[in-house]
């Protein structure tokens, strides 16, 4: 079936991708999306990579008369417009609280009042709401810890304990029914984004899906926004001949999961009943350490320069995340089909093209994070 999709955000690194998947499949594309600086520097029309089939709407989705205008005639709303940033979050929350949550809640407050034809709503969540994954401790079981005490980290002892026996636990994968402990105003503002999109979809018939994304990577990635995936930040220091920082010692791990398999767990979810009124994790449920991450970047973009192990912390870091995605491969058919290092190459091949075109902004970023007490 064809339908007409709105994709919010969809200039971004996520959306651009999903609408060139989207248009293979002959669907009517409307990209609304604000062109945030941060993410796209200074420009005033749809960067050259968005494809020129679709109808662009530049808006800003607190904007509620444009987004109004924007739902007319469409079947299927895809939800990715956020700001992105951790560390940011924790100082510029006014920013993050209004674009992500009170903006969702603008979406939600037409779709709840205005007459309209959206019959599928999918949001993009994040897997920060989790705060620490899930762990096992061999006396205790299965815990869910909170995230390590400062007096913890300012003795660089890194890794986790059991909160009960105090026990050094064992990192194991995450499910969708682990506690959401969100550890910055960025994952709060995500989880308010699926908890509103899941109630107004149940409460008005709306068939909602949230998507808990883990680690994102791939090309078209913001290099020049210091607070993105650190994957791009990585390769944004390499390019300009500075060393990628790792905080603590480098074998804290993440999720990391291509932008590709992002684009088929969303377009899945729009096309399987089996989704409705659902939560899923999309990852690839293997851990991959931050250590590493440099190494490969390093090795491909600039060999000459090695990352730099600060043993330094920010507090409210999570030490170990990685998806359990045998609920939405069971129910929708999900399997990843970018393994690390294959994604890693497409990523490098598109990073290299960039060399000249951009602005490592990461000492700034680092300097803000210091000034606010947020980088120890």
């Amino acid at each position: 079936m064809v339908y007409k999709i709105l994709v919010i955000g969809g200039a971004g690194f996520i959306g651009s991708h999903l609408v060139d998947e989207l248009l293979i499949k002959n669907h009517e594309i409307v990209v609304y999306d604000n062109l945030e600086p941060q993410v796209h520097g200074n420009i005033h029309i749809p960067p050259e990579y968005l494809s020129k089939e679709i109808h662009f709407i530049q808006k800003d989705i607190r904007d509620k008369d444009a987004l109004k205008n924007a739902l007319e005639n469409v079947d299927v709303i895809f939800n990715l417009a956020a700001i992105v940033g951790v560390g940011q979050s924790m100082y510029k929350i006014k920013k993050y609280v209004g674009v992500n949550s009170l903006g969702t809640a603008n979406l939600l407050d037409l779709l709840a009042n205005e007459p309209h034809g959206v019959k599928k709503l999918i949001v993009a969540s994040s897997m920060s709401t989790y705060g620490e994954g899930k762990y096992i401790c061999e006396d205790c079981g299965e815990i869910f810890p909170k995230i390590r005490e400062l007096e913890q980290l300012k003795n660089k002892d890194w890794e986790m304990n059991c909160p009960s026996c105090r026990k050094k636990a064992k990192p194991i994968e995450t499910n969708e029914y682990k506690h959401q402990d969100c550890t910055s105003i960025y994952a709060l503002t995500k989880k308010d984004q699926e908890k509103m999109s899941l109630l107004i979809g149940k409460t008005y018939g709306i068939n909602t899906t949230a998507l808990r994304l883990f680690n994102v990577f791939g090309s078209r990635q913001a290099l020049s926004n210091p607070y993105t995936g650190v994957c791009a930040i990585f390769s944004s220091r390499l390019l300009s001949n500075n060393p990628p920082i790792i905080y603590e010692d480098g074998l804290q791990t993440r999720d990391f999961v291509h932008v590709k398999d992002i684009c088929q767990a969303l377009i899945l979810s729009m096309e399987s009943d089996l989704a409705n009124n659902q939560i899923f994790n999309v990852g690839t449920g293997i851990p991959v350490s931050i250590k590493k991450v440099a190494e490969i970047l390093g090795k491909h973009i600039n060999p000459k320069i090695k990352a730099s192990i600060t043993n330094k912390f920010r507090p409210g870091d999570i030490r170990h995340c990685y998806a359990d995605i045998s609920k939405i491969s069971t129910k929708l058919g999900y399997k990843p089909k970018y393994a690390f290092e294959s994604g890693m190459k497409e990523l490098i091949e598109w990073v290299k093209l960039q060399q000249g075109k951009l602005v490592d902004r990461s000492k700034l970023a680092n300097e803000e994070l210091k000034a606010k007490g947020l980088l120890k």
